[in-house]
């Protein structure tokens, strides 16, 4: 499905025809039936994100996009109690270097390229007055 990026208009400066996008159809807590995304907000979301699709790619973006939406839907069912969350999937530890200086101050030497020094400090031009 080739999109290609869009210079859509803003948000502030010309809302959604329709009155806006109701998110209250979205928001139901115990759906029975599979979540079907309409046309109008899979172009809400493609002006969001700046999309410009075709109408053959609008059919399917609200085919792909409701299947997503649909299994979010499954997996937020599944019973969490008692599952302890994680922030990587293996009981390991992340290796750390020896914190050991590796390199010598050089400053000094450094600092002879500089025009102006002082204490150890760069001098540079004041900029904001």
């Amino acid at each position: 499905m080739p999109t290609t990026l869009h210079k859509a208009p803003c948000i502030i400066a010309s809302p959604p025809k329709s009155g806006g996008f109701d998110y209250s159809q979205t928001q139901q807590s115990s759906r029975k039936s599979p979540v079907s995304l309409s046309k109008e907000q899979v172009q809400h979301i493609a002006m969001l994100a700046r999309l410009e699709l075709s109408d053959d790619e609008y059919a399917e973006s609200v085919e792909k996009l409701s299947r997503i939406v649909d299994f979010v839907d499954q997996l937020s069912q599944a019973d969490t109690t008692g599952v302890v969350p994680m922030a990587h999937p293996l009981d390991t530890a992340q290796r750390l270097r020896p914190d050991v200086v590796t390199e010598t101050n050089e400053r000094d030497r450094f600092q002879e390229n500089t025009a102006s020094v002082s204490d150890g400090l760069y001098l540079v031009p004041k900029v904001i007055e």
